[in-house]
């Protein structure tokens, strides 16, 4: 019992096989290196980044933090995954701490240290072999419909597994031969090792070659199979762009045409290094298909085989568009879902966006919505109508004009942003209506500029005409500046995260408000009366672009006289909801809520184009919304409302209003 604890390195093995495991040990990394060098040569030549990269950030916060694998939805095997991960990268640390114990001048690896690292490594380690078995068992038994199911993916599984469990089983060898009293210390082993009973050391050392053997293959298959996100994620997370916003495309300079004599991407080595390092990362397990609205109405995007597709184009000549089909890349709603589920970071609406830049430059779009670029260019309106009828909805509304207060020296507070759909369709009208006299009544200074405003030009960015996006921003800064223009509200999602994210690209720097977040705001304070609603009396369908993309999921609640957190999930920015007003009314959520909604169709330009009525993520959402059994379905957005309301089934009796207009019903003396 006076026997200090610790471990005897090459236990029974004699010089020469000493030195043959160095041997292999060194030939499996040099194949593993080169396999590496090998990607790294097809990464550079993408194009230079043009952001510095938070290395050490990246890699805390989504590889050893594993912040979106945790955030992930319930079923999507989050908790099986962790314990793979977190087990496997226990027994990494293990083997690296051994070897530094080894190979310097400091020897710790002995004493209370020991058992606790014992202890702490079988325990890990168990966590690893049942996460492998999970995986297989999932695989084989109840597969997520987005999974991948191929033979190669099995062995991956087969391998891991023979490498835990031949962990345990070479522990409990070494313990039967050379047996100690602080073998407890490593309980899964000391167990094996009481059933098995006497081990010679030669059935030690066989068994030893044995694992050296299965480790050795391990790392020289690594880039060969999915497991390379276990090396590939570190470089994306770390190389990623920390200044990243979900809702902001990167901008094209005239510059960047000129250098490169192209627009947008049309071969996959057009697009930055970082990207088709990106790609490489992708551990094909299917996240960002599960929740892609397109994919689940029943359309031919697939963003997992898109970034397959891409990955896979071996012919410098090969275009994107063929690779992936033009007809994928019109499908995509920019929602952002597959990019917020994506645990390597992979920007797959970049992907789309900028592969659109191209086609349209080579105009390849055609149909309704090339239409709506022809009429946003020649009418300043996505809408097409002419500047004189965005004055139209102010009729009986005494809406003062920010043009008007300047030429009477007087100023406001709020810039109104009514965009295209709240000046011209007839329901958004009713929400624009309903939101100025709620600021009325509030007592709020607010302007419009009617004739004055154009489309902001988030669809036609979008779609993929960048310049006709900047000639619109361009020219509404100008407006902003001329009346010195410092916040802006908008009922418009899109108009939103193109105003607060986009904007700044080109000096247009200002605080940017959702009216459900003004709103709600109105009512905390007192200045508005929140709505008397009965439990579950209305449910909230969330917009992507005030939910998913720009994190805000409590206004819409608040300003319906409800704040309450439950079965609501975390928002992107890893901060939980506010805590619940006094008394607040229960809203009847839908499955699909908060940061985690489910696309209502019309984002990414797919507004205007057309689409067959077996294939609209509306009547997907729709049909989820109607499950609640709610009695009103409460929406943020113009362009929501106008696709649920082709969704919804002609006889349903299920109410759409917006949220200002319920509020606006409560305040109504």
């Amino acid at each position: 019992m006076n026997e200090v604890p610790t471990r005897t390195e090459f236990l029974f093995l004699p010089a020469w096989q000493i030195a043959a495991f160095y041997l292999l040990m060194a030939a499996s990394v040099l194949i593993l290196g080169i396999q590496i060098a090998q990607r790294i040569r097809v990464w550079m030549r993408g194009e230079k980044v043009s952001w510095t990269p938070d290395y050490l950030g990246g890699i805390a916060k989504f590889v050893l933090a594993q912040r979106k694998v945790k955030s992930s939805r319930p079923k999507s095997g989050a908790p099986m995954h962790l314990l793979i991960f977190y087990g496997f990268l226990t027994l990494f640390l293990a083997t690296t701490l051994l070897a530094i114990n080894t190979y310097s001048p400091w020897k710790f690896h002995k004493g209370a240290y020991y058992l606790t690292y014992e202890w702490i490594a079988d325990v890990m380690g168990l966590g690893f072999v049942i996460g492998v078995v999970w995986a297989l068992f999932r695989r084989l038994f109840w597969r997520p419909r987005a999974l991948t199911q191929a033979p190669p993916d099995y062995w991956t599984l087969i391998l891991l597994l023979a490498l835990g469990v031949s962990g345990f089983v070479l522990e409990a060898f070494r313990m039967s031969a050379n047996p100690h009293w602080f073998d407890t210390s490593a309980p899964i082993g000391y167990a094996i090792s009481r059933w098995i009973g006497t081990i010679s050391p030669q059935a030690y050392v066989a068994f030893w070659w044995f694992h050296v053997f299965l480790v050795a293959g391990f790392l020289m298959v690594i880039p060969r199979l999915r497991l390379r996100h276990i090396l590939f994620a570190i470089f994306s997370t770390a190389g990623a762009d920390p200044n990243a916003k979900m809702g902001a495309l990167a901008p094209l300079s005239i510059e960047d045409v000129e250098r490169t004599g192209r627009i947008g991407v049309s071969v996959k080595n057009d697009y930055s290094r970082w990207h088709l390092m990106s790609l490489d990362a992708c551990m094909e397990c299917g996240r960002c298909t599960e929740v892609c609205p397109a994919n689940l109405a029943g359309k031919i995007l697939n963003p997992k085989k898109l970034v397959q597709d891409i990955r896979g184009i071996r012919d410098s000549e090969t275009t994107v568009a063929s690779a992936v089909s033009e007809e994928a890349l019109w499908a995509c709603t920019t929602c952002n879902a597959c990019v917020e589920a994506c645990p390597v970071l992979i920007r797959h609406v970049d992907l789309i966006v900028d592969a659109r830049r191209s086609l349209v430059a080579d105009n390849r779009l055609a149909g309704s919505a090339a239409t709506m670029l022809r009429q946003l260019q020649s009418t300043e309106s996505s809408w097409g109508t002419p500047s004189a009828e965005r004055e139209k909805w102010m009729e009986g509304c005494d809406v003062p004009l920010a043009r008007d207060l300047a030429a009477r020296g007087e100023t406001f507070e709020v810039l109104v942003w009514v965009g295209c759909a709240g000046a011209i369709d007839a329901n958004a009208m009713k929400t624009t209506r309903a939101l100025v006299s709620l600021l009325k009544k509030a007592g709020v200074k607010f302007a419009c500029l009617g004739i004055e405003e154009r489309c902001t030009g988030d669809s036609a960015r979008r779609i993929g005409d960048e310049f006709l996006f900047q000639q619109m921003a361009q020219q509404n800064i100008e407006t902003f500046e001329k009346y010195g223009v410092k916040k802006l509200l908008t009922a418009c999602p899109h108009c939103f995260n193109t105003l607060k994210n986009e904007y700044p690209q080109f000096r247009g720097e200002y605080e940017v408000m959702h009216h459900t977040q003004f709103i709600a705001r109105l009512v905390e304070s007192g200045r508005l009366r929140a709505p008397k609603l009965r439990n579950g009396e209305v449910t909230i369908h969330d917009p992507c672009y005030l939910a998913r993309i720009n994190g805000e999921v409590d206004a819409q609640r608040i300003a319906l006289g409800s704040a309450s957190s439950e079965n609501r999930y975390e928002t992107p920015m890893g901060k939980w909801l506010n805590e619940p007003l006094e008394n607040p009314v229960r809203i009847a959520e839908p499955e699909h809520r908060g940061v985690k909604t489910l696309c209502c169709g019309a984002g990414g330009g797919r507004m205007w184009m057309e689409e067959s009525a077996d294939e609209r993520p509306s009547t997907n959402r729709w049909n989820e919304l109607k499950q609640t059994g709610a009695e009103t379905v409460a929406v943020a957005c113009p362009f929501c409302r106008i696709m649920l309301d082709a969704g919804k089934d002609a006889e349903n009796l299920i109410r759409l209003k917006d949220i200002a207009e319920i509020v606006h019903e409560a305040n109504c003396d």
